[in-house]
């Protein structure tokens, strides 16, 4: 008698609802779904946010004047901040992602610290710039 033929098929399940807040997610499906995350973002501000406030930048002096006033309001320097940390991760993450095509750092350990380090190095760049934004330096 055959071994295999004993064998009962795995059974793969979902997660419910309830069980999503429980669940632990490994750091590098966090930065793969922040990944995601923040190229939605990039690509619905760019119609909605950043190409008028670039038209009303480079329009005329007036208009600069007027982009100026906008952009010095702390809500929109928040907004600004949130754009600016959605690009430096998508830009950090995707260059860890185009490693990764390469079969370079797949395993475990390398993979957890390249995700790791996409996380320390993005937020570090936010708010480098970001203290530039409100004016610290």
């Amino acid at each position: 008698m055959s071994d295999s033929a004993a064998k009962p098929r795995p059974q793969f399940r979902n997660l419910s609802l309830t069980q999503l807040a429980s669940y632990r997610l490994p750091l590098a499906g966090k930065v793969s779904i922040l990944h995601r995350i923040s190229g939605i973002g990039l690509f619905l501000a760019l119609p909605i946010i950043l190409l008028p406030l670039f038209e009303k930048s480079v329009l005329s002096e007036t208009s600069f004047m007027q982009f100026r006033d906008i952009v010095s309001y702390p809500l929109v320097k928040l907004v600004a901040l949130c754009l600016i940390w959605a690009y430096l991760h998508h830009f950090c993450a995707g260059i860890r992602f185009l490693v990764l095509d390469m079969h370079i750092g797949t395993e475990k350990y390398a993979a957890q610290k390249s995700a790791a380090s996409v996380l320390v190095a993005s937020l570090l760049l936010t708010l480098v710039f970001g203290l530039k934004l409100f004016g610290v330096f």
